[in-house]
């Protein structure tokens, strides 16, 4: 499957962000540096929820080692992410998982809905840009107390590694859209 340009800026987009370090190439340490800034943005979120995502983000960056490191150098290039992340029969379990516990990291309360703030903490710990966060919330047609259902955020990430999709919601996040 040919990925959709949006598809492949959006993967452009999450190498940038996933390389915490800005060493050009993503790194267990990457993914560890990510996962401490993104748990500690919602400080009260309860401890399971900050452990789900903690392992979430450890298993994402040992799934891209174990998938995608190509020449066996121990880390991952902006051509072997590319090459292999938008083949959803490898990725979608680890893609899942990332999707569940980080929208449940932004529903501390445990009712099925994010609210802005939550929301907002997360996407800027991973590094997204505040306009195109605020965009996408809008996207997802917040409810009369500003928020939105956890499960429309979980779909939207799962969307996001989706190589046939363009025109979505997570589209908002990449600059210039």
């Amino acid at each position: 499957m040919v990925p959709t340009t949006e598809a492949t800026d959006r993967i452009d987009l999450v190498f940038s962000l996933f390389d915490a370090d800005g060493n050009g190439y993503l790194e267990p340490a990457d993914f560890a540096l990510m996962s401490s800034r993104v748990v500690a943005a919602v400080p009260a979120a309860p401890e399971a929820a900050k452990s789900r995502l903690d392992g979430a983000f450890r298993r994402y960056g040992e799934t891209l080692l174990t998938e995608l490191d190509a020449n066996g150098d121990g880390r991952v290039s902006p051509e072997e992410f590319l090459s292999v992340v938008l083949d959803p029969q490898r990725f979608d379990a680890v893609v899942d998982e990332f999707a569940e516990a980080l929208a449940a990291m932004g529903d501390p309360g445990g009712v099925g809905f994010v609210a802005r703030p939550e929301f907002i903490a997360l996407m800027l710990a991973i590094g997204f840009a505040r306009p195109n966060i605020e965009a996408l919330f809008q996207a997802f047609g917040p409810d009369g107390e500003d928020r939105v259902r956890a499960s429309t955020w979980a779909e939207a990430i799962r969307d996001y590694y989706r190589p046939e999709k363009s025109g979505i919601a997570g589209d908002h996040l990449v600059p210039g859209n």
